[in-house]
């Protein structure tokens, strides 16, 4: 699957964060998002290990942008927040998962791989900028 809820927290965290002029914490992110506050911070941190995100300690800490948001890729931030590629299936070559065990053989393989391969370079050219521009 593409987007989970990683991803689309991911994002709305992330629209938070852009509109702020102070970084913003997770315990802020979560309530307003009515999200998990353990499993959103694990995306926060997430995000700060790929350098999308900064974090900053102390009383006034929390996340801001490490980049501008024009600077960030969609697929960076699935990629990051799901901790793997971003997928559309699950049996694409990258991922050494087949459901019947016929990869090299499947019928629809090639078309699966082109497909992912457009979505792939479409994430990687829309950015965070573009997208709560739209």
């Amino acid at each position: 699957m593409l987007l989970t809820r990683a991803s689309e927290y991911a994002l709305l965290s992330l629209d938070i964060i852009i509109k702020s002029d102070f970084p913003v914490g997770s315990e802020q992110l979560a309530k307003e998002l009515h999200i998990p506050k353990s499993f959103l911070a694990k995306i926060l941190q997430n995000l700060a290990k790929s350098e999308i995100l900064v974090s900053h300690r102390g009383a006034q800490g929390g996340y801001t942008l490490k980049r501008e948001s024009k600077d960030i890729s969609l697929y960076d931030i699935i990629n990051s927040a799901e901790g793997k590629k971003p997928a559309v299936f699950n049996c694409i070559s990258y991922s050494d998962t087949c459901p019947n065990g016929v990869i090299g053989t499947c019928a629809i393989s090639p078309f699966l791989v082109r497909f992912q391969f457009k979505i792939d370079n479409y994430l990687k050219n829309l950015t965070l900028q573009e997208l709560f521009d739209a």
